[in-house]
């Protein structure tokens, strides 16, 4: 059975078919990256650079032209409009919707096609998507005439996770169209192959270059130096693992997060990004005390790619993209072998090896030197806004801020706020400080604590200056963050280790506070009135 990819990527669903016997006879996409690695990965498959928008309200001739019939259509349209990381899943998702729409629109006008051969079909987006798609759509909705009526959330249509299907990392995604359910999950919980068996299968980079790598997902065996992408170090500079080390293990309200990665649990959900500046970023231990990023084939057998596949990007960003948009092979490869036991077609019993075609060049990032990123200042306008570390207790936290600037015209102003909750819902106060029933053996404790850093303390403008400055720059000054972290050295001081269960009264809402929660907010509050009182201009 023929396969067409719209919105292709690189290739991963196609991989998933492929791998299960299918004929992939084009895929279409956007982006020249991607266009080039399913082109390279897929060498008997045609190809189009096109916007799908566009080709979806082609005349007849030219769709035609470039939309080969097929008895299977599959397809990922870009996700990002209702990804988490587009303004945590509030963004516009107009665009996301535009793209749904264009491949539901192709998929209509082939089954509508007279002596259409068109059978099976499939949608994969992210989970967030689902209430954004509607059970059917008609023909007037989709922009075309006819009576049509496109019923698009069928009886297999659902929530699937990639790692019940093979997948070495976390993804769950919602699928719709028409087409049979992939079997039951293949791994129980408990029974994935954790992260250190990929790593360990790949070997560590730059060494053991003769010896011989068993690909940890397929039948496949390579020496070692001939594994595209994954023989150099991008080490994390200390400023930069340190700020992620802080975003996993004490962000906010949400939860913990490992740092370095656990290997010996199974890996999280691979990102389209790389970056290092985002809680979700990835970091592995390098020798003592040190850190770096995945290699791209690293990340690419995480999402469960053979280690023949070959990504076409100039870049190691555009690479790492290629990969985590992807939908992962062996998730892909449990529907296509649902449509094969449905059709009665047998499924090779071993993995075909991929002969690139060999018409794009390929930059390997094999043996590439990354350079360790310098810190740089911050803009003069940079926020802030955190709270003293390692303090939460019931969801309770001290934040310092400098949100309620005027920054348009640089007139910084710091505040100090109790935090409890998450989100939109997250409650605030901000108590009058001799509202607060200390001990006074407590209260003496910060007047101390104030004579101590009284000569660091400077106005908000030279505050603001401070934490523009980098790590090195700021040595023996009192910053925001270095506050905040003498401000938590004097919690425990006065109070040893934390006593959640004793509080101190409220005359006001919320009444009752955690003792640690209500000294640092005390504490911080006197140093904030401290720095109003100096010259800020």
């Amino acid at each position: 059975m023929r396969v067409l990819d719209l919105f292709c990527g690189a290739g991963g669903f196609s991989e998933g078919f492929r791998q299960a016997g299918f004929t992939i006879i084009c895929g279409v996409d956007n982006w020249q990256a991607a266009v080039d690695s399913f082109s390279e990965n897929h060498p008997n498959s045609a190809v189009s650079l096109g916007d799908i928008e566009v080709i979806s309200k082609m005349p007849n001739e030219e769709f035609e032209r470039i939309i080969p019939d097929s008895e299977i259509i599959i397809g990922s349209p870009p996700c990002i409009a209702f990804s988490n990381s587009n303004k945590s899943g509030k963004g516009d998702k107009t665009k996301g919707l535009s793209l749904i729409k264009a491949f539901l629109t192709i998929v209509a006008r082939k089954k509508l096609k007279k002596r259409s051969i068109l059978k099976y079909w499939i949608l994969e987006n992210v989970a967030k998507a689902e209430p954004f798609i509607k059970c059917s759509y008609t023909a007037k909705q989709l922009q075309f005439d006819g009576d049509f009526k496109l019923n698009v959330k069928n009886e297999a249509s659902g929530f699937y996770r990639a790692e019940h299907f093979g997948v070495p990392s976390k993804r769950k995604r919602y699928f719709c169209g028409e087409f049979p359910a992939p079997g039951q999950q293949i791994y129980a919980k408990g029974s994935y192959k954790p992260l250190k068996e990929i790593l360990c299968a790949l070997g560590t980079p730059c060494e053991n270059l003769e010896s011989t790598i068993v690909d940890p997902n397929y039948a496949l065996t390579l020496t070692s130096k001939d594994i595209t992408d994954h023989h150099y170090i991008q080490e994390i500079a200390e400023f930069q693992w340190k700020k992620l080390q802080r975003l996993k293990e004490d962000k906010g309200y949400m939860g913990k997060m490992y740092f370095p990665e656990n290997e010996e649990r199974l890996c999280r959900a691979i990102m389209a990004t790389m970056t290092f500046s985002a809680r979700e970023s990835m970091a592995f231990a390098y020798r003592k005390g040190r850190f770096r990023s995945p290699t791209i084939r690293e990340v690419a057998s995480l999402m469960s790619f053979p280690i023949d596949y070959r990504f076409y990007g100039k870049t190691k960003p555009i690479k790492h993209k290629l990969v985590g948009n992807a939908v992962p092979p062996k998730l892909a490869f449990a529907f296509a072998s649902a449509i094969a036991e449905t059709e009665g077609i047998s499924i090779p019993k071993v993995y075909e090896a991929i002969k690139q075609r060999g018409v794009s060049e390929f930059q390997n990032l094999n043996f590439k030197t990354f350079t360790i990123q310098q810190e740089k200042p911050k803009r003069i306008t940079a926020r802030f806004k955190y709270h003293v570390p390692y303090l939460k207790i019931d969801t309770y936290r001290v934040e310092l801020t400098n949100y309620h600037s005027d920054f348009q015209r640089n007139r910084f102003k710091w505040d100090v706020e109790i935090h409890k909750g998450q989100g939109p819902m997250a409650e605030i106060y901000k108590p009058k400080i001799d509202s607060l029933e200390l001990p006074k053996k407590h209260i003496a404790s910060v007047d101390n604590f104030l004579k101590d850093i009284k000569n660091n303390l400077v106005s908000f403008r030279k505050f603001q200056k401070i934490y523009c400055l980098t790590s090195c720059s700021r040595s023996g000054q009192l910053g925001p963050e270095e506050l905040l972290a003498r401000v938590k050295e004097l919690i425990l001081r006065i109070r040893g280790k934390h006593n959640p269960s004793k509080s101190v009264s409220l005359k006001k809402k919320p009444y009752k506070l955690p003792e640690p929660i209500a000294i640092g907010y005390f504490v911080l509050t006197r140093v904030v009135d401290i720095m109003r009182r100096g010259k800020n201009g």
